[in-house]
């Protein structure tokens, strides 16, 4: 990894802790990261554009984090930006035919569910590049640069928390889509609750997830924050009090179940996924346990210095919390709630998924 993007990710990090083709998430290892840098506000006639999935970039989760970044490249760099926002599944390549035809340097597309898009959009314009946030192909595109997180490692840091200050021994997770990028969160999760049984000799049971048979409580998109909120009552009824659901846009709807079940007295909590909920959906901080973090928005701005820099590459980069990629975020109000001993537990689970000690492993994980 290049150190200037680990420093950069670990400035950020905190302590302690979409249907595409049918390709699973294969790598060959730690690419070269993406180095963010602090630019300058000049002229520039360098274009860099992004299309978001379907959650679009008001989602308070990774369409927004990717936007984010981009934007601060636009302010750190003094380039040129432009965005697509998709409102279906459908609008992913007519979005990336948009782009084309603005002039865009380097594309950024979010998510999982941009893959088969992407790479056509690669193959019929070879003289750009593009870089695909949630996904990684097969076979490596000459053009495109692939941006995946190991994020089960920061999950079952989420996990061995969750389990640790439920009240009812039950905790819940639901996924929107039956896809790779989601399942991870849920098998990390699940194993760092598996992991505080062992220590403490306890039974804190996952309800919505089980990852021996990748069987679990999805709603089926992105979107639909009705049915969100309908999961998370089933899980709210089946004992779990502390809700984790990986469904971008989706997890509003968990949130307003929560909300709901707080009010009716019930001592309930949220995590939240890929940017810190307590700052990007501050409506549900009162909820707010911690949250699982991808550092997408340093990744994008990095990306975009490269290749503003002729430095493109289309080696994958891999976060994970030894280069800071990915983190759990401050329990804020809840810090009190989680003891002295958890929180020395939590570290030390840390250096030892860094070390190589302890390995998290999911069937989505990216293959080293």
């Amino acid at each position: 990894m290049k150190q200037s993007l680990r420093a950069t990710l670990k400035r950020g990090s905190t302590a302690g802790v979409a249907t595409a083709g049918a390709a699973a998430l294969l790598l060959t290892g730690c690419g070269a990261a993406p180095e963010a840098g602090t630019g300058t506000n000049t002229a520039s006639d360098y274009t860099a554009c992004i299309v978001s999935d379907s959650g679009g970039f008001d989602d308070q989760s990774f369409n927004q984090s990717s936007y984010d970044g981009l934007k601060k490249a636009e302010k750190d760099l003094g380039i040129t930006v432009k965005s697509a926002e998709s409102k279906a599944n459908s609008d992913y390549e007519t979005n990336l035919n948009g782009m084309m035809s603005a002039g865009c340097k380097l594309t950024v597309t979010v998510g999982y569910l941009l893959g088969d898009a992407t790479k056509k959009a690669a193959a019929d314009n070879t003289d750009k590049h593009f870089a695909i946030i949630d996904f990684a192909y097969p076979a490596p595109i000459a053009n495109v640069k692939p941006v995946i997180y190991d994020t089960a490692q920061a999950a079952y840091l989420a996990g061995y928390a969750a389990a640790a200050t439920s009240k009812t021994g039950k905790v819940g997770t639901f996924g929107g889509a039956k896809i790779p990028t989601v399942t991870i969160f849920m098998d990390g999760f699940y194993d760092g609750v598996q992991a505080y049984n062992a220590a403490k000799g306890k039974k804190v049971q996952v309800v919505g997830w089980d990852k021996a048979s990748q069987n679990g409580s999805f709603t089926g998109d992105f979107e639909k924050q009705d049915t969100g909120k309908q999961v998370t009552k089933n899980l709210l009824d089946q004992g779990a009090d502390i809700i984790l659901p990986v469904a971008g846009p989706v997890g509003k709807g968990a949130g307003a179940a929560l909300k709901e079940a707080k009010a009716a007295g019930k001592d309930v909590k949220l995590i939240w996924v890929d940017s810190d909920g307590y700052l990007t959906a501050p409506e549900y901080k009162d909820l707010m346990f911690t949250s699982i973090v991808k550092k997408m928005d340093e990744a994008v701005e990095g990306l975009v210095k490269d290749d503003k820099d002729g430095k493109f590459s289309n080696e994958a980069f891999v976060g994970t919390l030894e280069n800071g990629g990915v983190a759990i975020a401050p329990f804020h109000d809840f810090d009190s709630a989680v003891s002295a001993e958890t929180k020395s537990e939590l570290d030390a689970l840390k250096a030892d998924i860094i070390s190589g000690k302890l390995k998290v492993e999911s069937k989505a994980s990216p293959k080293k």
